[in-house]
């Protein structure tokens, strides 16, 4: 195995290794990137014996990408995200702005945290050019991990071994609240059961989501369960829009109940659910960090570790 394959590897290789990884086709990469099938052919041999390693199993309807291959698909991957996000830098610096900083938040931080995160990063970096992306947690540490996202604000993850290559700190712990539309019958009500909670139907975040946990939690130290005509919702948007047009209950995290609360769109019930959900950043471990990047977290801290919160 040659250990200066990576110096024969150019730009267009890469391209050429991730047409491959998407047709798993030879003849159909060949003819998308304008070639030859043998000649395309021979570079995946040539590049394969460079590596010293089967990239893709060859099969009669196409090619199969091999472990090594997935590996070393997923880097090139990374190196085109990359690339991409260096030429909008470029485009953003010659249009007189400072940067670009691509931000996610999960269900629990975006309807709060990740909106308060944004308008600090405004503040302070006034021609840093910001995206905000809404997403579940798996996919957002995805598109972390691909070079899609620099940050990512959601439920904190303790003892997973894919998030070996980032960065992850505790920002903050809050307790879990039960929500209404603001005419609900239940609201104005000094005490609550959870037999009064249960003759309505429920809006609940995705199973294995630390809301839901507070929730079946909960419920199964009252000795109760989960009724079973629930609606499942991973959306901020659409639980709100449930629950303002109907009877329905939803449970959000305190702050994202609070916040909309103070927007006059829902009321929180006076029913305490004894669990509490935590909320961390996550970012690469890179040996290069951009400033907007650097500076971006420290927004974040400054934003959302306020002093008094409950750590």
């Amino acid at each position: 195995m040659g250990s200066d394959w990576t110096d024969r590897i150019r730009l267009r290789n890469l391209r050429f290794l991730l047409s491959l990884a998407q047709t798993r086709n030879l003849s159909h990469s060949a003819a998308a990137l304008h070639t030859t099938q043998p000649g395309l052919s021979k570079w995946l041999k040539d590049l394969e014996s460079d590596v010293g390693l089967t990239l893709f199993e060859r099969h009669a309807r196409g090619l199969t990408p091999t472990v090594h291959g997935q590996a070393l698909i997923e880097h090139a991957r990374r190196i085109e995200a990359q690339l991409d996000r260096a030429a909008a830098d470029m485009n953003i610096l010659r249009e007189g702005g400072a940067g670009h900083v691509a931000l996610g938040a999960s269900g629990v931080a975006a309807t709060e945290a990740g909106p308060l995160a944004v308008l600090e990063m405004a503040t302070r970096m006034p021609r840093l050019r910001i995206d905000l992306v809404e997403g579940t947690m798996d996919l957002l540490l995805n598109q972390l991990s691909q070079g899609d996202l620099d940050i990512v604000i959601g439920r904190t993850i303790e003892g997973d071994a894919s998030l070996a290559s980032f960065d992850a700190e505790l920002l903050y712990t809050e307790p879990v609240d039960l929500a209404v539309r603001r005419d609900h019958p239940l609201v104005g009500r000094a005490t609550l059961s959870w037999e009064d909670v249960q003759q309505y139907r429920l809006v609940v975040w995705p199973k294995g989501s630390p809301i839901r946990k507070a929730l079946e939690t909960s419920l199964a130290e009252a000795g109760l369960s989960l009724p079973p005509n629930y609606i499942e919702s991973n959306s901020v948007i659409a639980n709100i829009a449930l629950l303002r047009n109907s009877d329905a209950i939803g449970v959000a995290s305190h702050r994202s109940a609070s916040a909309l609360e103070d927007m006059n769109l829902l009321r929180i019930l006076p029913l305490e659910l004894r669990c509490f959900g935590s909320v961390s950043m996550y970012w690469r471990r890179d040996e290069y960090q951009p400033k907007s990047v650097e500076l971006a977290l420290d927004c974040i801290r400054h934003v959302l570790r306020a002093p008094g919160e409950l750590q």
